[in-house]
């Protein structure tokens, strides 16, 4: 698959990097912590995660998205923005999980609770897989109502993404109500099929006893307001009763046998070369080159691996393949100094030979029904005076055409820098992939801290240089403030924590999840756009 070679470097920053997110993680995992743990168990309840432990298959892959969400907001008081979402195994069937996480200020919605569960319903929607609700929450933070309530992606949107997938696109949603269920929140299980509720512990209504109480001087307990039993029997709100947590649960597990059986996955291969072996190809300096192609060897199945126009543009990687049996298309970018007909080019870099390869090889994978998984390590477009006169702009421009018109599955997966327009020519999130992930050595941004303060800065930099003096101390403060404000925002951790990208995973992990995402992905075999889908009237045409 050849490539810009390099000795076996030492990867002590990768290790450090993957260490930190894997510590965030953890403490994202604990949610409210062990006391609040102890108090939903002596409420007779499971936590949030508990109850995914007895909905997913054991033994199964489980993609969580926004795990990292707000991490660093609220002084660390909305871990994972108190809700867990993401893809898993029920009953042999993939599907997304909305729970929420009663151990995080009782589960209330954040403002970056909404953007989780609007991307958990985006994907449900997108892949037409069914989603699961686990109600547990006190409704909208009401300190940060403003953020939350209106808006064109405020909680009203959930309702609207609720009501498309129920009429328009027939995607199954079941919500369990396995706590408070207050107010405008209640219309998520109420714009569901099917709504399960646990006696004793369960409550669905649209506002509480002491809302009841000062509105109408009515006095009433939970219970009797809004109860199981209520719902039940007299409402005729929910359908089905369950004794306990996780009796609740089976009850969901049962409903996903009636579903019609998913397609099997393709058998497979294993990779040319062991994942494990991924740490190891990455350098510790994000500036320095790497073998790419190693690296695809390391993820991707043997055999079936042809390249697309390898001896033009070859600073870009095209070529079809294979993942855990499922046929592909793989978009990457080479590192390094690249030998071509026209001379040395340096990878990373889209040129506008590459800009139009690349645009030709993702319209045959369109027309070829292939995903798109992009591996994305660029520097951003070429520029200068011979990049314009080859109409850069315009190249580029095709490049970005025919990735947002492409209807097949796209995944996303930055390595390294991700960086200018080239990020969006790459399937940025702006332009709707399925799935978006990171390595923790990630560096999203515009552009790296060093360019950013030539570009800020580069005339008192000059002048001071000619001059041969130091830089003014107000320059050089200014300097070091824009240093350290793009080393954060260009950090994974960071890009986690704002719902840049889905999850930063392990490299060594990177092929056991692309192949589930591509099994999720699998799961609709009509594709569009989602913009299109959900306008009015488009659903029959898209189902």
């Amino acid at each position: 698959m050849g490539g810009v070679q390099t000795g076996k470097p030492q990867t002590p920053r990768t290790q450090e990097l993957l260490e930190r997110i894997r510590e965030l993680e953890s403490r994202a995992r604990l949610g409210g912590g062990q006391a609040k743990i102890d108090k939903q168990h002596e409420a007779g309840k499971l936590t949030a995660r508990e109850r995914l432990s007895y909905l997913l298959d054991p033994d199964a892959p489980f993609f969580e998205t926004g795990l990292l969400v707000a991490w660093d907001l609220y002084d660390g008081r909305a871990p994972a923005a108190g809700v867990v979402t993401g893809v898993g195994r029920i009953e042999g069937r993939p599907a997304v999980v909305v729970a929420n996480d009663a151990t995080v200020k009782a589960g209330a919605w954040w403002p970056e609770t909404i953007a989780k569960i609007l991307r958990a319903q985006e994907i449900a929607m997108r892949n037409r897989v069914p989603i699961v609700y686990l109600v547990d929450s006190a409704g909208v933070n009401l300190p940060l109502q403003d953020s939350v309530f209106p808006g064109q992606y405020g909680a009203a949107r959930i309702f609207y993404y609720n009501s498309l997938m129920r009429r328009k696109l027939r995607i199954p949603q079941i919500a369990a109500v396995m706590g408070p269920c207050i107010a405008g929140g209640a219309y998520l299980p109420a714009l569901s099929d099917v709504i399960i509720m646990v006696n004793g512990t369960s409550f669905m209504g649209l506002g509480g006893p002491n809302l009841v109480r000062g509105a109408t001087g009515e006095s009433t307990d939970a219970e009797t307001l809004g109860g199981a039993t209520l719902h039940t029997r007299t409402s005729g709100v929910a359908h089905y009763a369950a004794s306990d947590d996780a009796a609740c649960v089976a009850i969901v597990r049962q409903l996903f046998r009636e579903l019609p059986p998913p397609p099997s996955p393709p058998s497979s291969s294993g990779p040319a070369r062991p994942s494990s072996e991924i740490h190891s190809l990455l350098p510790d300096d994000h500036h320095l080159p790497y073998n790419m192609s190693a690296i695809v060897e390391a993820i991707f199945d043997a055999g079936d691996f042809l390249e697309f126009q390898p001896d033009f543009a070859p600073e870009m990687l095209c070529a079809t393949t294979r993942l855990a049996g499922y046929a592909v298309a793989l978009v990457a970018n080479r590192r390094g100094l690249v030998k071509t007909s026209k001379g040395p080019r340096i990878g990373g870099i889209i040129y506008t030979e590459s800009a139009r390869k690349v645009s030709e090889f993702v319209e045959n994978a369109e027309r070829h029904r292939l995903p798109l998984i992009y591996l994305q390590d660029t520097s951003g477009f070429m520029v200068g005076t011979a990049a314009e006169r080859e109409g850069i702009i315009r190249a580029g421009a095709e490049m970005v055409e025919s990735m947002a018109c492409a209807t097949v599955p796209k995944i996303v997966l930055t390595v390294n820098h991700a960086s200018g327009a080239g990020y969006y020519a790459l399937a940025g999130q702006g332009f709707d992939p399925d799935f978006t992930l990171a390595w923790p050595t990630a560096r999203i941004g515009v552009m790296e801290s060093d360019s950013a303060i030539q570009a800020i800065h580069g005339p008192e930099i000059a002048r001071s240089r000619a001059a041969g003096k130091p830089l003014p101390p107000d320059v050089e403060r200014s300097a070091e403030q824009t240093r350290a404000d793009y080393e954060r925002w260009l950090d994974a951790a960071h890009a986690a924590a704002r719902g840049h990208v889905d999850a930063a995973i392990d490299p060594a992990e990177t092929r056991t999840v692309l192949a589930f995402l591509l099994e999720v992905t699998s799961a609709n075999p009509v594709r569009g756009h989602l913009a299109l889908d959900l306008l009015p009237g488009n659903g029959e045409r898209t189902r």
